[in-house]
């Protein structure tokens, strides 16, 4: 049971920078009046936002710090759950971080996590409440309140699971429906995995057929390959050699070449010589022949003395062009030589080219001749591993087995998860125990609604859906009685989910607020009677009533608290 003690605040919406404490365990009957505006019904915002961080009307948070101070926030609610005594205080500021405390025994909880895992523990571990479900027990308001009978259906079965303490199912659904999850993603790499192994175990089994059976074949093949490359091999050595000694014949025969080429050159030389001194001469004889006087002394040249050096020069010209056609043949000798010498050169090349390209046929050859013997190496290597690759096998079948086995448990896994999915869905267990509480839910409702006068039967069935009659079993909805008929309803559902959470002790408390419910919908004699509802509810329970109705209702509480302002701020009245 949760028992709240006092609660207090400053600085919070009309009030100022001094606490202001109720004690909320003064009377099991309190009324708590005011002036409009005069922060009678701050309590609620107070106890909601210290608790879920929002307030109970319909206020952002900017407007809960006071306008007037605008800073210094703060809001602290002490309560008890069994032996243990708890203190939440929560502030309010502009910007930042937004202090939030629990403290259990006057030792602070310490905050591990973000403030919205700070949150949930408080609401599930602690309270065991949420804020709708706080407000659909706790709180009874005019303002933003949302009455049972106004929601939607998943959010009725929302209030009706927190009573019934049977969340947890939901939870365990969404915890086993990870776990379904996870069996699935399991089941199906693992059978990724038997497929893949299987597919090993094929490979392997054929890998060894092949070592048994075309090793040999294999190995022979290589042979002769061998033999034949060895024999290549052995024709292109002898074809090198036969080339390197055609080389060295070509070789000397070509030795002279480059005294040839000198000579040659020197042959050239003394045609041109000789042809230049051929023109000389023939230049000497048109002097001598042109001319009968030196040009030099200016002597006369006689005719016998011109004759005797014409026919002299003539006679060297004849020796001169002897010379030269001895020459020329000399050249022609010479210059065939050469050209013979740079065809044999040239053919010289050509079988030094063979000889490169054989050779790099032989180098060739060996290295493949090497590449066989070394695969036959393996292949016999191989071959006496069989049994090695026969280890390989069972390993490979071993881990099929342990795949299979492990998929068969799997399996077995996912029969039960889909059986307990079937239990922990709404239609299953909850459904249920929801079964079981409905006819005293509807006993309940009935019975509150007789105590304040209003004889119909009121009946909800297991989707919450309601069903009223009238003694003259004319039928009704919620939507259609008076606004003072639908306050009766709503405090008779009220009445009952506190009944309810004291069967359960699950969300059972002590603290009940009504705000404003006297002053609009129920009528005098609905006051009446419900009031005397609310003496029977005994000493544990403490009832706050926040009325307009001072004057005519004060004497029928045990205790009242007036709110008043001063000075622009809210307070109590002394």
């Amino acid at each position: 049971m949760i028992t709240f003690e006092k609660i207090r605040w400053k600085n919070l919406l009309s009030y100022g920078n001094v606490w202001t404490e109720v004690d909320l365990k003064r009377s099991p009957n309190t009324l708590i009046v005011g002036e409009n505006g005069s922060g009678k019904s701050t309590i609620l915002d107070a106890l909601c936002y210290v608790l879920f961080s929002r307030p109970f009307r319909k206020v952002t948070k900017k407007q809960l710090v006071n306008s007037v101070n605008t800073k210094g926030t703060s809001i602290e609610v002490e309560f008890t759950v069994g032996k243990n005594h708890y203190k939440v205080h929560r502030s309010i500021k502009t910007w930042g971080s937004q202090p939030f405390e629990i403290y259990v025994n006057d030792e602070l909880i310490n905050q591990t996590g973000d403030s919205k895992d700070y949150q949930e523990h408080l609401e599930t571990n602690i309270l065991k409440l949420n804020f709708k479900s706080f407000t659909q027990i706790v709180i009874l308001g005019s303002s933003s309140f949302v009455p049972f009978m106004q929601l939607s259906g998943p959010q009725r079965r929302e209030i009706i699971e927190d009573l019934l303490d049977i969340k947890i199912f939901s939870s365990m659904n969404l915890i086993l429906k990870d776990k379904v999850s996870d069996n699935r993603s399991k089941i199906t790499e693992l059978k990724y995995q038997i497929d893949l192994i299987k597919e090993k175990i094929n490979v392997q089994r054929q890998f060894i057929d092949e070592i048994k059976q075309s090793h040999n074949e294999k190995i022979d093949k290589n042979k002769e390959e061998i033999e034949k490359t060895q024999a290549t091999i052995l024709r292109s050595r002898q074809k090198t050699e036969t080339l390197e000694k055609q080389v060295r014949e070509l070789q000397e025969q070509v030795k002279d070449k480059n005294k040839l080429q000198n000579k040659l050159g020197s042959i050239t030389a003394m045609e041109e010589s000789m042809e230049t001194k051929v023109k000389q001469l023939k230049k000497d004889i048109e002097f001598y022949t042109n001319n009968d006087q030196c040009p030099t002394c200016n002597q006369s040249i006689g005719s016998d003395v011109k004759q005797k050096n014409v026919a002299k020069k003539e006679n060297k010209i004849k020796e001169v062009e002897k010379g030269l056609e001895d020459l020329s043949k000399m050249y022609e000798e010479v210059n065939e030589k050469v050209a013979k010498a740079l065809n044999i050169s040239d053919l010289i090349s050509s079988k030094q080219s063979e000889h490169s390209k054989e050779s790099a046929n032989i180098t060739a050859l060996n290295s493949y001749i090497t590449k066989l013997n070394e695969e036959n190496s393996s292949l016999g290597s191989d071959r006496k591993d069989v049994g090695k690759e026969n280890k390989k096998l069972s390993t490979l079948t071993r881990q099929m087995t342990d795949g299979k086995h492990k998929q068969e448990e799997l399996v077995h896994e996912k029969t039960l998860y889909e059986v307990a999915g079937v239990l922990l869905k709404d239609q299953g267990i909850k459904t249920k125990i929801i079964k079981q509480y409905v006819p005293i839910i509807n006993k309940l409702v009935n019975k509150y609604l007789a105590a304040m006068d209003f004889f119909v039967n009121f009946e909800l069935d297991e989707n919450f859906s309601e069903n009223i009659k009238s003694r003259h079993r004319d039928e009704f909805t919620y939507d259609s009685f008076s606004e003072g008929e639908k306050m009766r309803i709503d405090l008779a559902l009220l009445f009952t989910w506190r009944a309810i959470a004291r069967m359960k002790n699950s969300t059972n408390t002590n603290l009940l607020i009504l705000d404003e419910v006297f002053d609009a919908s129920l009528d005098n004699n609905g006051c009446d009677e419900f009031l005397k509802l609310i003496h029977q509810l005994g000493q544990e329970q403490n009832v706050f009533v926040i009325s307009h109705k001072g004057d005519l209702l004060q004497d029928k509480f045990f205790s009242t608290i007036r709110f008043e302002k001063h000075k622009n701020f809210s307070r109590i009245a002394c």
